[in-house]
């Protein structure tokens, strides 16, 4: 009763200011009152996890990452582009198996929680810091976590009984949480106190670790937006959006200070940064209020993972699941990633445009802005349209915007005129923003497959498929990358390359005819998977949300 005289309120303050603004002020009050509908129709809990995880983790430490591990492949490990491939590729296996962890959340509580343990964990399983060039930054975040989350348990604990009890409970799972982060911190050290130029076997140990970190936190807010997904079929693309959106803008404030970072710390000090974004996941988890449960039986474990097991067998058999499975998958296999080969040519000081690492992360920046008007676009003109027409448009717009990395490496925009700072700049915007618009009819389609009550299995399932996908992706780019001897120095053949790309990126138009042509914002599971969620739901059916500091201090 209390949400829905909100929502009212807030309806009718919405409907009130637009009566009184106008014109310039549109623009800034669209998207707080945006906001304020998604706060409501979900929860302001629901708004605050995606913005962490996929504004400050996957964004602005995602650009981090990307920035710091390719000069970090180039300049300390000094491999080739086809190898860089391959050791991406090795990295982001941890995202291959979100089943796993998205099974774990549905299925095993730990302590009494689903959700806050696996936050928890994510933001302490990132040992990133085994190839800092310090580790006072680990210790640094973990010191001002530790203050954070000290008042917020004495603010807590003045309340009122109940809310001592949630703060033993949380106390509980910090604990597990912090021990964890410890004895990473004492081997981060160890090995930095040993190696100062780590072998990259050890290298590619602490970064898949730490990837591990972010897809647990992935999958388990990802269980989040698919749940209300299902619940609120009508603001599956608005969420998927909303993540989107917290992404691009993480991505834009990353790229452009990564250049500059890795500049003046190089790019091991870089990786000692992203402990920051790992300790904002883990105050998520502190502050996340579910639902305890006391009397899980952990006996129940077992049968769960085989009904689970059941549940996502029986929904991949119904053609109208596993026909969009198949193309996501062929659709992003085909679409051939050599990026590495590129960006070695970026930097090169003889065959290419000899870019510094500034200019390198002000480009990837100017990308995120194409990224953030993709989302933009899809939000507020396409996400209406059927899936299939608009997969065919996107797609073959994919194939050509291709070619301008071909004009760029054949130098046939000097011949026109035009700088390459500034052509690779419009390259960089549009690849992102026509990627963007590939990439959210998928996920808004992802979101509509899940079956109630193993929304963030399933998710992930669907989410490893695209991850299979990326593999496949780039282990094909890094194959030929090789095949064409496209090397550190010689790149005679790349443009061969691209051109082949290219070609791949417009074969997924002959498999449209496994997407559903029906109404976007309609439920496509078949009417008996969603019916079997009255009889499936118990009480561990809830609504996520984090604990409000306002409300628990006013004793309401």
């Amino acid at each position: 009763m209390v949400e829905d005289e909100n929502l009212e309120a807030c309806s009718e303050v919405v409907g009130g200011e637009d009566v009184r603004k106008g014109g310039f002020f549109d623009c800034f009050w669209t998207p707080i009152y945006w906001f304020k509908m998604l706060a409501n129709e979900t929860h302001w809990s629901f708004v605050f996890g995606v913005l962490v995880v996929y504004g400050i983790s996957q964004g602005l430490g995602g650009a981090f990452n990307r920035v710091g591990t390719d000069y970090y492949m180039k300049d300390v490990q000094k491999v080739q582009p086809s190898e860089s491939q391959i050791y991406q590729g090795i990295i982001s296996i941890p995202w291959l198996v979100k089943p796993l962890w998205g099974l774990l959340t549905d299925v095993l509580p730990i302590l009494g929680y689903r959700r806050r343990p696996y936050f928890i964990f994510a933001g302490k399983f990132y040992p990133r810091a085994l190839i800092a060039s310090e580790c006072t930054m680990q210790r640094s975040s973990f010191v001002c976590l530790k203050v954070l989350y000290d008042m917020v348990r004495m603010k807590l604990a003045s309340v009122s009984n109940y809310a001592r009890v949630t703060v033993a409970r949380i106390n509980c799972l910090v604990e597990l949480g912090l021990h964890t982060g410890r004895l990473l911190g004492v081997v981060s050290m160890l090995l930095l106190s040993f190696h100062e130029n780590l072998h990259i076997a050890f290298a590619l140990l602490s970064l898949t670790a730490g990837s591990a970190g972010a897809a647990i936190a992935d999958v388990t807010i990802d269980a989040c937006v698919a749940q209300n997904s299902n619940t609120r079929p009508s603001l599956a693309a608005d969420m998927q959006s909303l993540c989107a959106l917290s992404s691009s803008i993480g991505a834009l404030m990353g790229f452009s200070l990564s250049g500059i970072f890795v500049h003046l710390i190089g790019p091991k000090g870089v990786f000692g940064l992203l402990s920051i974004p790992a300790g904002l996941v883990f105050l998520v988890g502190i502050l996340l209020d579910e639902p305890f449960m006391p009397n899980f039986s952990y006996r129940q474990v077992n049968q769960k993972f085989v009904d689970a097991g059941k549940a996502m067998w029986r929904t991949l058999k119904f053609p109208d699941v596993w026909r969009p499975c198949v193309y996501m998958y062929l659709s992003i296999a085909l679409s051939i990633d050599i990026h590495e080969g590129l960006f070695y040519w970026y930097t090169d000081s003889k065959g290419g445009p000899s870019f510094s690492q500034e200019t390198v992360g002000f480009i990837f920046s100017i990308g995120s802005i194409g990224s953030l008007f993709g989302a933009l676009l899809y939000q507020n003109v396409l996400k209406d349209h059927p899936f299939r027409n608009l997969l065919f448009w996107i797609q073959l717009l994919f194939g050509l915007s291709g070619m301008l990395d071909l004009m760029l490496v054949l130098r046939l925009n000097l011949k026109f005129g035009i700088p390459d700072y500034f052509f690779i700049v419009i390259d960089e915007s549009v690849s992102q923003m026509i990627g963007r618009l590939k990439w959210m009819p998928l996920l808004v389609l992802s979101s509509k497959l899940c079956p109630p009550g193993i929304e963030g299995t399933f998710f992930a399932l669907l989410m490893s498929i695209d991850n299979v996908g990326l593999l496949s992706s780039q282990w094909g780019g890094g194959f030929i990358l090789h095949l064409l001897k496209v090397t550190r120095t010689r790149f005679d053949n790349l443009w061969l390359a691209i051109l082949t790309r290219n070609i791949l990126r417009v074969t997924p138009l002959c498999l449209l005819f496994l997407i559903p042509r029906g109404d976007p914002n309609a439920s496509i599971l078949p009417t008996e998977i969603l019916g079997a969620k009255e009889e499936a739901e118990t009480t561990e059916n809830e609504n996520i949300e984090l604990v409000s500091l306002v409300s628990s201090v006013d004793g309401k």
